[in-house]
Protein backbone atom coordinates (compact mmCIF):
# COMPACT_ATOMS: atom_id res chain seq x y z
CA UNK A 1 0.00 0.00 0.00
CA UNK A 2 3.03 2.34 0.93
CA UNK A 3 4.61 1.47 -2.44
CA UNK A 4 1.60 2.28 -4.46
CA UNK A 5 0.39 5.27 -2.51
CA UNK A 6 4.20 6.79 -3.29
CA UNK A 7 3.71 6.32 -6.81
CA UNK A 8 0.00 8.16 -7.08
CA UNK A 9 1.39 11.29 -5.23
CA UNK A 10 4.11 11.63 -7.29
CA UNK A 11 1.65 11.23 -10.29
CA UNK A 12 -0.17 13.65 -8.97
CA UNK A 13 1.96 16.25 -8.48
CA UNK A 14 3.55 15.73 -11.72
CA UNK A 15 0.50 16.13 -14.21
CA UNK A 16 -1.19 18.73 -11.88
CA UNK A 17 1.36 20.91 -10.57
CA UNK A 18 1.37 23.22 -14.16
CA UNK A 19 -2.18 23.40 -13.63
CA UNK A 20 -2.78 26.35 -11.23
CA UNK A 21 -0.93 28.97 -13.45
CA UNK A 22 2.26 27.22 -12.86
CA UNK A 23 1.52 26.75 -9.07
CA UNK A 24 3.42 29.88 -8.54
CA UNK A 25 1.01 31.01 -5.27
CA UNK A 26 2.72 30.06 -1.85
CA UNK A 27 -0.03 28.19 -0.72
CA UNK A 28 -0.07 26.28 -3.80
CA UNK A 29 3.31 25.91 -2.96
CA UNK A 30 3.39 25.07 0.29
CA UNK A 31 0.57 22.29 -0.23
CA UNK A 32 2.86 20.84 -2.85
CA UNK A 33 5.61 20.68 -0.26
CA UNK A 34 3.35 18.67 2.51
CA UNK A 35 1.96 16.26 -0.32
CA UNK A 36 5.17 15.01 -1.90
CA UNK A 37 6.72 15.20 1.88
CA UNK A 38 3.94 12.68 2.82
CA UNK A 39 5.17 10.45 -0.47
CA UNK A 40 8.12 10.88 1.06
CA UNK A 41 7.34 9.53 3.98
CA UNK A 42 5.50 6.66 2.16
CA UNK A 43 8.83 5.96 -0.25
CA UNK A 44 9.67 2.33 -0.93
CA UNK A 45 12.91 2.67 0.28
CA UNK A 46 13.99 -1.07 -0.32
CA UNK A 47 14.28 -0.57 -3.58
CA UNK A 48 17.24 1.97 -3.43
CA UNK A 49 20.95 0.37 -4.29
CA UNK A 50 24.23 1.39 -3.32
CA UNK A 51 24.65 4.10 -6.24
CA UNK A 52 21.08 5.96 -5.05
CA UNK A 53 22.67 6.37 -1.22
CA UNK A 54 25.55 8.11 -3.15
CA UNK A 55 22.28 10.41 -4.68
CA UNK A 56 21.14 11.30 -1.78
CA UNK A 57 24.07 11.63 0.16
CA UNK A 58 24.82 14.35 -2.08
CA UNK A 59 21.26 16.00 -1.96
CA UNK A 60 21.93 15.41 2.12
CA UNK A 61 24.98 17.64 1.45
CA UNK A 62 23.05 20.56 -0.49
CA UNK A 63 20.80 20.35 2.21
CA UNK A 64 22.84 21.11 5.06
CA UNK A 65 24.67 23.95 2.75
CA UNK A 66 21.04 25.39 2.57
CA UNK A 67 20.99 24.94 6.55
CA UNK A 68 24.19 26.88 7.27
CA UNK A 69 23.19 29.63 5.03
CA UNK A 70 19.72 30.24 6.31
CA UNK A 71 20.83 30.29 9.99
CA UNK A 72 23.30 32.72 9.26
CA UNK A 73 20.65 35.32 6.93
CA UNK A 74 18.06 34.79 10.00
CA UNK A 75 19.91 34.87 13.37
CA UNK A 76 20.76 38.09 15.02
CA UNK A 77 23.89 36.48 16.08
CA UNK A 78 25.60 34.69 12.71
CA UNK A 79 28.72 32.77 13.28
CA UNK A 80 30.62 34.10 10.53
CA UNK A 81 28.63 36.69 8.21
CA UNK A 82 28.82 39.95 8.58
CA UNK A 83 25.23 41.81 9.10
CA UNK A 84 23.74 44.12 6.09
CA UNK A 85 24.38 47.32 6.31
CA UNK A 86 20.57 48.39 5.34
CA UNK A 87 19.84 47.51 8.94
CA UNK A 88 22.01 50.28 10.48
CA UNK A 89 20.94 52.59 7.99
CA UNK A 90 17.11 51.74 8.84
CA UNK A 91 17.74 52.40 12.27
CA UNK A 92 19.17 56.12 11.47
CA UNK A 93 16.15 56.47 9.15
CA UNK A 94 14.15 55.95 12.05
CA UNK A 95 15.41 57.12 15.45
CA UNK A 96 15.40 53.57 16.89
CA UNK A 97 17.23 50.55 17.76
CA UNK A 98 16.27 48.04 15.01
CA UNK A 99 17.98 44.74 15.12
CA UNK A 100 20.40 43.45 12.58
CA UNK A 101 20.49 40.46 10.63
CA UNK A 102 22.56 39.38 7.63
CA UNK A 103 19.40 38.77 5.28
CA UNK A 104 18.04 42.13 3.68
CA UNK A 105 14.71 41.38 4.67
CA UNK A 106 13.96 39.60 7.87
CA UNK A 107 11.93 36.39 7.68
CA UNK A 108 11.99 36.27 3.74
CA UNK A 109 14.48 33.45 3.71
CA UNK A 110 11.77 31.14 5.33
CA UNK A 111 8.85 32.26 3.25
CA UNK A 112 10.68 32.00 -0.24
CA UNK A 113 12.25 27.89 0.47
CA UNK A 114 9.11 26.56 -0.81
CA UNK A 115 10.07 25.90 -4.42
CA UNK A 116 13.33 24.40 -3.16
CA UNK A 117 11.75 22.44 -1.30
CA UNK A 118 9.54 21.10 -3.47
CA UNK A 119 11.78 20.20 -6.02
CA UNK A 120 13.89 18.40 -3.67
CA UNK A 121 11.07 16.45 -2.17
CA UNK A 122 10.14 15.68 -5.56
CA UNK A 123 13.92 14.72 -6.51
CA UNK A 124 14.02 12.76 -3.93
CA UNK A 125 10.61 11.09 -4.33
CA UNK A 126 11.39 10.42 -8.03
CA UNK A 127 14.56 8.54 -7.36
CA UNK A 128 12.78 6.24 -4.56
CA UNK A 129 9.45 5.03 -6.74
CA UNK A 130 11.23 5.46 -9.90
CA UNK A 131 13.92 2.70 -8.76
CA UNK A 132 11.54 0.33 -10.34
CA UNK A 133 11.88 -0.09 -13.93
CA UNK A 134 7.99 -0.55 -14.43
CA UNK A 135 7.01 2.09 -12.34
CA UNK A 136 9.20 4.65 -14.27
CA UNK A 137 7.94 4.01 -17.31
CA UNK A 138 4.37 4.51 -15.98
CA UNK A 139 5.64 7.90 -14.27
CA UNK A 140 7.10 9.42 -17.25
CA UNK A 141 4.39 8.38 -19.44
CA UNK A 142 1.64 9.72 -17.15
CA UNK A 143 3.95 13.14 -17.00
CA UNK A 144 3.86 12.96 -21.29
CA UNK A 145 0.20 12.56 -21.60
CA UNK A 146 -0.45 15.21 -19.20
CA UNK A 147 1.82 17.77 -21.27
CA UNK A 148 -0.65 16.32 -24.33
CA UNK A 149 -3.00 17.67 -22.01
CA UNK A 150 -2.07 21.20 -21.47
CA UNK A 151 -0.34 21.22 -24.99
CA UNK A 152 -4.12 20.92 -26.77
CA UNK A 153 -5.41 22.88 -24.13
CA UNK A 154 -3.07 25.83 -25.12
CA UNK A 155 -3.77 25.56 -28.54
CA UNK A 156 -7.19 25.70 -27.92
CA UNK A 157 -7.21 28.58 -25.74
CA UNK A 158 -4.69 30.71 -28.15
CA UNK A 159 -7.32 30.23 -31.11
CA UNK A 160 -10.48 31.26 -29.44
CA UNK A 161 -9.39 32.84 -26.05
CA UNK A 162 -6.07 34.33 -26.47
CA UNK A 163 -7.15 36.97 -23.68
CA UNK A 164 -7.11 34.83 -20.65
CA UNK A 165 -5.41 32.36 -18.78
CA UNK A 166 -8.35 29.48 -17.16
CA UNK A 167 -10.61 31.75 -15.45
CA UNK A 168 -8.30 34.91 -15.36
CA UNK A 169 -7.38 37.59 -17.94
CA UNK A 170 -4.20 37.39 -19.55
CA UNK A 171 -1.78 40.83 -19.00
CA UNK A 172 0.94 39.38 -21.30
CA UNK A 173 2.31 37.50 -24.32
CA UNK A 174 -1.25 37.58 -25.75
CA UNK A 175 -0.23 36.63 -28.93
CA UNK A 176 1.69 33.44 -27.24
CA UNK A 177 0.39 30.06 -26.14
CA UNK A 178 1.41 29.96 -22.56
CA UNK A 179 -0.76 27.04 -21.93
CA UNK A 180 -1.69 27.14 -18.00
CA UNK A 181 1.48 29.10 -16.84
CA UNK A 182 2.14 32.69 -17.24
CA UNK A 183 5.40 33.11 -18.47
CA UNK A 184 6.17 31.83 -22.28
CA UNK A 185 9.28 30.79 -21.54
CA UNK A 186 8.66 28.93 -18.77
CA UNK A 187 5.72 26.81 -21.13
CA UNK A 188 8.39 26.73 -23.62
CA UNK A 189 10.23 24.58 -20.99
CA UNK A 190 7.59 22.54 -20.11
CA UNK A 191 6.33 21.45 -23.52
CA UNK A 192 9.63 21.15 -24.83
CA UNK A 193 10.26 18.93 -21.76
CA UNK A 194 6.96 16.91 -22.37
CA UNK A 195 8.22 16.81 -26.62
CA UNK A 196 11.50 15.00 -25.47
CA UNK A 197 9.67 12.43 -23.50
CA UNK A 198 7.21 11.54 -26.26
CA UNK A 199 9.85 11.50 -28.61
CA UNK A 200 11.94 9.00 -26.62
CA UNK A 201 8.51 6.85 -26.42
CA UNK A 202 8.13 7.26 -30.42
CA UNK A 203 12.21 6.18 -30.97
CA UNK A 204 11.34 3.20 -28.83
CA UNK A 205 8.10 2.44 -31.14
CA UNK A 206 10.54 2.72 -34.38
CA UNK A 207 12.96 -0.02 -32.58
CA UNK A 208 10.51 -2.11 -31.75
CA UNK A 209 8.82 -2.36 -34.87
CA UNK A 210 11.57 -3.07 -37.10
CA UNK A 211 13.87 -4.48 -34.63
CA UNK A 212 13.12 -7.46 -36.36
CA UNK A 213 13.95 -6.63 -39.88
CA UNK A 214 17.55 -7.04 -40.71
CA UNK A 215 17.79 -4.16 -43.42
CA UNK A 216 18.87 -0.80 -43.46
CA UNK A 217 17.84 2.06 -41.18
CA UNK A 218 16.57 3.75 -44.47
CA UNK A 219 14.43 1.11 -46.07
CA UNK A 220 13.05 0.31 -42.10
CA UNK A 221 12.20 4.67 -42.26
CA UNK A 222 9.43 3.52 -44.45
CA UNK A 223 8.90 -0.20 -43.98
CA UNK A 224 8.08 0.80 -40.28
CA UNK A 225 5.02 3.09 -41.60
CA UNK A 226 3.18 0.87 -44.86
CA UNK A 227 4.58 -2.57 -43.59
CA UNK A 228 6.01 -5.15 -45.98
CA UNK A 229 2.72 -5.22 -48.55
CA UNK A 230 2.26 -1.55 -48.88
CA UNK A 231 -0.63 -1.53 -46.43
CA UNK A 232 -0.72 1.57 -44.42
CA UNK A 233 -0.18 0.68 -40.53
CA UNK A 234 -1.70 2.94 -37.84
CA UNK A 235 0.18 6.04 -36.81
CA UNK A 236 1.72 5.69 -33.32
CA UNK A 237 -0.09 7.84 -30.84
CA UNK A 238 3.49 8.70 -29.52
CA UNK A 239 4.47 10.13 -33.26
CA UNK A 240 0.87 12.66 -33.21
CA UNK A 241 1.96 13.46 -29.46
CA UNK A 242 5.18 14.46 -30.04
CA UNK A 243 3.99 16.62 -33.10
CA UNK A 244 1.16 18.50 -31.29
CA UNK A 245 4.07 19.47 -27.97
CA UNK A 246 6.44 20.62 -30.40
CA UNK A 247 4.04 22.61 -31.90
CA UNK A 248 3.30 24.04 -28.45
CA UNK A 249 6.16 24.66 -27.61
CA UNK A 250 7.01 27.01 -31.29
CA UNK A 251 4.27 28.42 -30.67
CA UNK A 252 5.65 29.97 -27.17
CA UNK A 253 7.53 32.32 -29.38
CA UNK A 254 10.63 31.44 -27.25
CA UNK A 255 13.70 31.54 -28.67
CA UNK A 256 15.81 29.50 -26.25
CA UNK A 257 13.16 26.99 -25.25
CA UNK A 258 12.04 26.08 -28.76
CA UNK A 259 15.80 25.97 -29.95
CA UNK A 260 17.18 24.26 -26.84
CA UNK A 261 14.28 21.74 -27.55
CA UNK A 262 15.11 21.21 -30.94
CA UNK A 263 18.84 20.61 -29.95
CA UNK A 264 17.66 17.91 -27.62
CA UNK A 265 15.64 16.61 -30.02
CA UNK A 266 19.00 15.78 -31.90
CA UNK A 267 20.80 14.91 -28.36
CA UNK A 268 17.97 12.38 -28.12
CA UNK A 269 18.49 11.04 -31.78
CA UNK A 270 22.17 10.52 -31.54
CA UNK A 271 22.43 8.98 -28.23
CA UNK A 272 19.21 6.81 -28.93
CA UNK A 273 20.91 5.17 -31.54
CA UNK A 274 24.02 5.59 -31.27
CA UNK A 275 24.96 1.58 -31.63
CA UNK A 276 23.36 1.68 -34.89
CA UNK A 277 25.70 4.69 -36.33
CA UNK A 278 28.78 3.36 -35.13
CA UNK A 279 31.98 5.03 -36.60
CA UNK A 280 32.94 8.60 -36.77
CA UNK A 281 31.32 9.53 -40.17
CA UNK A 282 28.90 8.01 -39.43
CA UNK A 283 27.44 9.48 -36.48
CA UNK A 284 28.83 12.85 -37.88
CA UNK A 285 26.56 12.59 -41.05
CA UNK A 286 23.47 11.50 -38.89
CA UNK A 287 23.97 14.66 -36.44
CA UNK A 288 24.62 16.85 -39.28
CA UNK A 289 21.21 15.55 -40.76
CA UNK A 290 19.47 15.99 -37.66
CA UNK A 291 20.50 19.40 -37.33
CA UNK A 292 19.49 20.16 -40.69
CA UNK A 293 16.03 18.74 -39.80
CA UNK A 294 15.83 20.83 -36.54
CA UNK A 295 16.22 24.27 -38.90
CA UNK A 296 13.67 22.94 -41.19
CA UNK A 297 10.86 22.23 -38.39
CA UNK A 298 12.07 25.66 -37.08
CA UNK A 299 11.67 27.80 -40.44
CA UNK A 300 8.87 26.20 -41.27
CA UNK A 301 6.38 25.76 -37.94
CA UNK A 302 8.54 28.64 -35.75
CA UNK A 303 7.14 31.60 -37.22
CA UNK A 304 6.59 33.44 -33.98
CA UNK A 305 10.86 32.42 -32.76
CA UNK A 306 12.34 33.48 -36.06
CA UNK A 307 10.52 36.78 -35.66
CA UNK A 308 11.64 37.45 -32.50
CA UNK A 309 15.38 36.55 -33.93
CA UNK A 310 14.66 39.11 -35.89
CA UNK A 311 13.24 41.83 -33.68
CA UNK A 312 16.08 41.65 -30.80
CA UNK A 313 18.64 38.72 -32.45
CA UNK A 314 20.07 36.22 -29.61
CA UNK A 315 19.17 38.26 -26.78
CA UNK A 316 18.01 41.56 -25.55
CA UNK A 317 19.93 44.36 -24.03
CA UNK A 318 17.50 44.53 -20.83
CA UNK A 319 18.95 41.39 -20.15
CA UNK A 320 22.31 41.65 -20.28
CA UNK A 321 21.66 44.86 -18.13
CA UNK A 322 20.29 42.76 -15.70
CA UNK A 323 23.04 40.35 -15.84
CA UNK A 324 25.33 42.86 -15.13
CA UNK A 325 23.13 44.33 -11.90
CA UNK A 326 23.13 41.00 -10.60
CA UNK A 327 26.68 40.41 -10.60
CA UNK A 328 27.61 43.92 -8.64
CA UNK A 329 24.84 42.48 -5.83
CA UNK A 330 27.12 39.58 -5.79
CA UNK A 331 30.16 41.34 -5.79
CA UNK A 332 29.04 42.91 -2.40
CA UNK A 333 28.01 40.02 -0.52
CA UNK A 334 29.49 37.01 -2.24
CA UNK A 335 29.37 34.41 0.94
CA UNK A 336 26.04 34.30 1.65
CA UNK A 337 23.96 36.57 -0.20
CA UNK A 338 21.33 39.13 0.48
CA UNK A 339 19.34 36.80 1.72
CA UNK A 340 17.14 33.81 0.21
CA UNK A 341 13.74 35.61 -1.84
CA UNK A 342 14.88 38.98 -1.38
CA UNK A 343 16.11 39.56 -5.11
CA UNK A 344 12.77 41.67 -5.93
CA UNK A 345 13.50 43.95 -2.65
CA UNK A 346 17.37 44.47 -3.30
CA UNK A 347 17.71 44.42 -6.81
CA UNK A 348 16.07 48.50 -7.28
CA UNK A 349 19.50 49.63 -5.54
CA UNK A 350 21.29 47.67 -8.23
CA UNK A 351 19.31 48.39 -11.18
CA UNK A 352 21.77 49.62 -14.64
CA UNK A 353 20.37 52.95 -15.74
CA UNK A 354 20.16 51.20 -19.19
CA UNK A 355 16.94 49.36 -17.96
CA UNK A 356 13.92 50.99 -18.95
CA UNK A 357 11.87 52.25 -16.13
CA UNK A 358 8.76 50.27 -16.74
CA UNK A 359 8.11 47.46 -14.84
CA UNK A 360 9.43 45.50 -11.81
CA UNK A 361 12.27 42.92 -12.08
CA UNK A 362 11.17 40.55 -9.58
CA UNK A 363 13.73 37.37 -10.93
CA UNK A 364 17.45 37.95 -12.70
CA UNK A 365 16.67 35.53 -15.66
CA UNK A 366 19.21 33.42 -14.81
CA UNK A 367 18.68 31.18 -11.81
CA UNK A 368 22.17 30.09 -11.40
CA UNK A 369 23.07 34.15 -10.57
CA UNK A 370 20.05 34.86 -8.67
CA UNK A 371 21.05 31.87 -6.76
CA UNK A 372 24.04 33.52 -6.33
CA UNK A 373 22.99 37.18 -5.49
CA UNK A 374 20.24 35.41 -2.84
CA UNK A 375 22.98 32.20 -1.04
CA UNK A 376 26.23 33.87 -1.57
CA UNK A 377 28.83 31.89 -4.63
CA UNK A 378 29.78 28.96 -2.27
CA UNK A 379 26.31 27.40 -2.06
CA UNK A 380 25.19 28.44 -5.87
CA UNK A 381 28.49 26.85 -7.08
CA UNK A 382 27.20 23.17 -5.02
CA UNK A 383 24.35 23.53 -6.64
CA UNK A 384 25.53 24.06 -9.98
CA UNK A 385 27.95 21.23 -10.01
CA UNK A 386 25.18 19.08 -8.20
CA UNK A 387 23.37 19.26 -11.20
CA UNK A 388 26.20 19.25 -13.77
CA UNK A 389 27.18 15.84 -11.69
CA UNK A 390 23.59 14.50 -11.92
CA UNK A 391 23.76 15.10 -15.66
CA UNK A 392 27.27 13.44 -16.09
CA UNK A 393 25.42 10.18 -14.14
CA UNK A 394 22.64 10.15 -16.60
CA UNK A 395 25.05 10.66 -19.87
CA UNK A 396 26.71 7.71 -18.27
CA UNK A 397 23.45 6.00 -17.92
CA UNK A 398 22.23 6.75 -21.15
CA UNK A 399 25.34 5.84 -22.91
CA UNK A 400 26.42 2.36 -20.55
CA UNK A 401 22.49 0.64 -20.35
CA UNK A 402 21.71 -1.67 -23.17
CA UNK A 403 17.57 -1.97 -21.88
CA UNK A 404 15.28 0.69 -21.17
CA UNK A 405 17.78 3.08 -22.55
CA UNK A 406 15.21 6.00 -22.92
CA UNK A 407 14.53 5.99 -19.18
CA UNK A 408 18.01 7.56 -18.15
CA UNK A 409 18.31 9.56 -21.46
CA UNK A 410 14.19 10.97 -20.42
CA UNK A 411 16.34 12.96 -17.54
CA UNK A 412 19.80 13.47 -19.45
CA UNK A 413 17.67 15.31 -22.16
CA UNK A 414 15.39 17.15 -19.82
CA UNK A 415 18.20 18.15 -17.42
CA UNK A 416 20.35 19.74 -20.50
CA UNK A 417 16.97 21.70 -21.86
CA UNK A 418 15.99 22.57 -18.53
CA UNK A 419 19.33 23.84 -17.15
CA UNK A 420 20.30 25.50 -20.04
CA UNK A 421 17.52 27.71 -20.11
CA UNK A 422 16.89 28.43 -16.91
CA UNK A 423 20.57 29.59 -17.25
CA UNK A 424 19.34 32.69 -19.21
CA UNK A 425 15.39 32.25 -17.84
CA UNK A 426 14.08 31.58 -14.65
CA UNK A 427 12.37 28.68 -15.93
CA UNK A 428 12.93 26.15 -12.83
CA UNK A 429 12.34 29.05 -10.30
CA UNK A 430 8.37 28.36 -11.25
CA UNK A 431 7.14 25.04 -9.55
CA UNK A 432 4.74 23.86 -11.78
CA UNK A 433 7.38 23.59 -13.83
CA UNK A 434 10.24 22.68 -11.45
CA UNK A 435 8.25 19.80 -9.92
CA UNK A 436 7.96 18.13 -13.35
CA UNK A 437 11.81 18.65 -14.27
CA UNK A 438 13.02 17.74 -10.98
CA UNK A 439 10.51 14.42 -11.04
CA UNK A 440 11.62 13.27 -14.46
CA UNK A 441 15.35 13.88 -13.86
CA UNK A 442 15.06 11.70 -10.03
CA UNK A 443 13.43 8.65 -12.76
CA UNK A 444 16.46 9.28 -14.65
CA UNK A 445 19.07 9.17 -11.33
CA UNK A 446 16.86 6.23 -10.07
CA UNK A 447 17.32 4.31 -13.71
CA UNK A 448 20.76 5.66 -15.40
CA UNK A 449 22.61 2.27 -13.53
CA UNK A 450 23.37 -0.67 -14.82
CA UNK A 451 23.77 -3.11 -12.17
CA UNK A 452 20.37 -5.07 -12.25
CA UNK A 453 21.38 -5.76 -16.19
CA UNK A 454 24.21 -7.55 -15.23
CA UNK A 455 22.90 -9.72 -12.80
CA UNK A 456 19.84 -10.14 -14.88
CA UNK A 457 22.72 -11.55 -17.42
CA UNK A 458 23.89 -13.70 -14.77
CA UNK A 459 21.14 -15.19 -14.05
CA UNK A 460 20.20 -16.01 -17.57
CA UNK A 461 17.40 -13.74 -17.82
CA UNK A 462 17.08 -11.69 -21.01
CA UNK A 463 14.68 -8.34 -20.70
CA UNK A 464 13.73 -7.37 -24.30
CA UNK A 465 14.94 -3.69 -24.77
CA UNK A 466 11.41 -2.07 -25.22
CA UNK A 467 8.64 -4.58 -23.70
CA UNK A 468 10.60 -5.26 -20.64
CA UNK A 469 8.94 -8.47 -19.93
CA UNK A 470 11.60 -11.04 -18.71
CA UNK A 471 11.66 -14.03 -20.33
CA UNK A 472 14.04 -17.05 -19.91
CA UNK A 473 16.98 -17.85 -22.02
CA UNK A 474 15.92 -21.51 -23.40
CA UNK A 475 13.02 -18.91 -24.76
CA UNK A 476 14.72 -16.11 -25.88
CA UNK A 477 17.15 -19.34 -28.21
CA UNK A 478 13.81 -20.01 -30.26
CA UNK A 479 13.68 -16.64 -31.46
CA UNK A 480 14.89 -16.06 -34.82
CA UNK A 481 18.72 -15.42 -35.03
CA UNK A 482 19.80 -12.45 -37.34
CA UNK A 483 23.39 -11.15 -38.83
CA UNK A 484 25.68 -9.61 -36.72
CA UNK A 485 24.60 -6.08 -38.32
CA UNK A 486 21.27 -6.57 -38.11
CA UNK A 487 21.46 -7.71 -34.62
CA UNK A 488 23.09 -4.42 -33.19
CA UNK A 489 20.47 -2.60 -30.88
CA UNK A 490 18.75 0.43 -32.76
Amino acid sequence: MGDQGAFWILVAALTLAPLPFGSRDPVTVAVWCGWLGLGVAWAPVQRFRPPHYGVLAGVALLLLGYAVVLHEQLSSRPWFSDLDRAWAETAALLGSPVSPYAAAVRWEPLFALGTPLACVLALVLALSVGADRRDARRLLRATAWAGVAYAAYGIVALALFPGSILWREKTFYVGNLTGTFVNRNTAATYFGSCTLLWFLFLLEDVRRRWADRPRGWHDALFAGIWGETGARRPVPTSLWATALCLVATLLTASRAGSVLTLLTLVLATVVFFRRRFCGVGRATLVTVAALLCAVVVLQSLGGGVGARFEAHGLSDEGRLSAWRSTLRMIADHPWIGRGLGAFTYVFPGYRDIELSPWGIWNAAHSTPLEIASEVGVPLATAVALGWIGGVAVLARGSLVRRRDRMLPLAGLCVGVLAGLHTSIDFSLQVPGCAIVVFGVFGVGLAQAFAERDRADDARGIVRPEVTGTPVSSSEAATRPAYSRSASVPL
